[in-house]
């Protein structure tokens, strides 16, 4: 099936507030209040720990990392601990993957194999490696490297999350966890490969036909806020329903947390 993608070029914007309109979009789309969008940026330095994350893939305490400028999050997606900031493509789709898509295997892979194309483009031969989700490197003298990352969550087949490919990020950051909880294996990046740097935007360039050719997509580029054409009353709708699942939530971890539960 044909699809239209509204993208989003949101340059740097921090992870709270994206998440935040992740969240609103993703339940604007299951109402079919917006149309299939892809968010396209970078963030500030942020590590984020995913559903299956655990405390010791941070090396330091949260308060030592925000001292340095990172800030910290849990979120909803899968996955464990990873990073993201300055330098590195983030690609948010918020799709409805029915009727013809509802696969979450095949929507990983798809994520994957957007990220093998693209590494492709500049002269990589990018992979996948059996049993970790991700875009790797294997040849050459480094060894096995992750150059892209993804973490997913989908509700009612729509997807928020998605992916993060290494083009000029600061790799040195990737030393304060243990990335995705994997110890055995590097990190690397686009421009540690070609040995110089690249534009984000140029890379935004290249990506974008290959996920238009993935998902069989017609992309349009948009200015201003994704929310734009949600009614207001519509949103506040929304927020209201976030905000009671946020509840309920936080009375099931306090549960969880409780003595002898």
């Amino acid at each position: 099936m044909r699809r239209t993608v509204h993208v989003h070029r949101l340059g740097t914007i921090g992870y709270g507030e994206t998440h935040t309109l992740q969240k609103r979009l993703q339940e604007a789309r299951a109402q079919k209040l917006v149309p299939d969008t892809l968010l396209l940026l970078e963030h500030p330095p942020v590590i984020t720990l995913g559903r299956g994350a655990k405390e010791e893939n941070l090396r330091f305490p949260r308060e030592s990392l925000r001292t340095r400028g990172i800030e910290v999050h849990e979120t909803g997606r899968g996955g464990d601990v990873t990073y993201h900031g300055p330098g590195q493509l983030v690609g948010y789709p918020i799709l409805d993957l029915s009727p013809d898509r509802q696969d979450v295997r095949r929507y990983v892979k798809d994520l994957e194999e957007s990220m093998i194309r693209l590494a492709a483009v500049y002269g990589l031969t990018a992979t996948r490696l059996e049993g970790m989700n991700g875009t790797w490197l294997r040849d050459g003298e480094l060894g096995d490297r992750k150059i892209g990352a993804i973490g997913v969550r989908l509700s009612r087949w729509v997807t928020m999350h998605g992916f993060a490919f290494n083009v000029t990020t600061l790799l040195s950051h990737f030393q304060l966890i243990v990335p995705c909880g994997i110890r055995d294996k590097g990190v690397t990046s686009l421009e540690l490969e070609l040995g110089r740097g690249v534009a984000i935007d140029d890379v935004i360039d290249a990506y974008l036909p290959i996920f238009a050719e993935i998902y069989d997509a017609d992309l349009v580029a948009c200015e201003g806020s994704p929310l734009a054409s949600v009614p207001a009353e519509a949103l506040a709708s929304i927020d209201a329903t976030l905000e009671e699942a946020a509840r309920l939530e936080r009375e099931r971890a306090a549960e969880r947390a409780a003595p002898g539960s």
